[in-house]
């Protein structure tokens, strides 16, 4: 069965994923095999120092501006609309910085939870 444009377009941000964890995935094997003992102990130290640090990483749904007067009026039960829509992709933000965008989902391990299903990775830049 041939897939929709809409399909394909889903699948793309999949394998840049993949292959973005099979890349970093041969850089770390790669570190892991070479020669000198010495520096594969320091790299494998390094490497459990920097995979150990904290990270914090937020979801945002979404975000709105209003008046102090508005902020202080709300109450239990209040709403409050934020400028994005249902089905709209989420930000996925680490230490400040957007890193990733993805869809709200169910957890199929704990249907009471949710969580978010990548859709797309931003390109990194580095900074000079």
């Amino acid at each position: 069965m041939a897939k929709t444009n809409v399909e394909a377009e889903l699948d793309q941000p999949d394998e840049q994923l993949d292959r973005a964890i099979e890349e970093l995935r041969g850089v770390l094997q790669e570190e892991e095999q070479r020669p000198d003992a010495a520096f594969r102990a320091a790299a494998g130290a390094n490497s459990n120092v920097i995979m150990n640090i904290p990270v914090d990483v937020q979801i945002i749904l979404g975000s709105t501006e209003m008046a102090v007067a508005d902020l202080m009026a709300l109450q239990k039960g209040s709403t409050v609309a934020l400028n994005r829509r249902i089905g709209e992709p989420v930000d996925v933000v680490v230490n400040g910085r957007k890193i990733a965008r993805g869809e709200i989902t169910v957890l199929e391990s704990d249907p009471s939870r949710f969580g978010i299903r990548l859709t797309e990775i931003i390109a990194g830049t580095k900074g000079a």
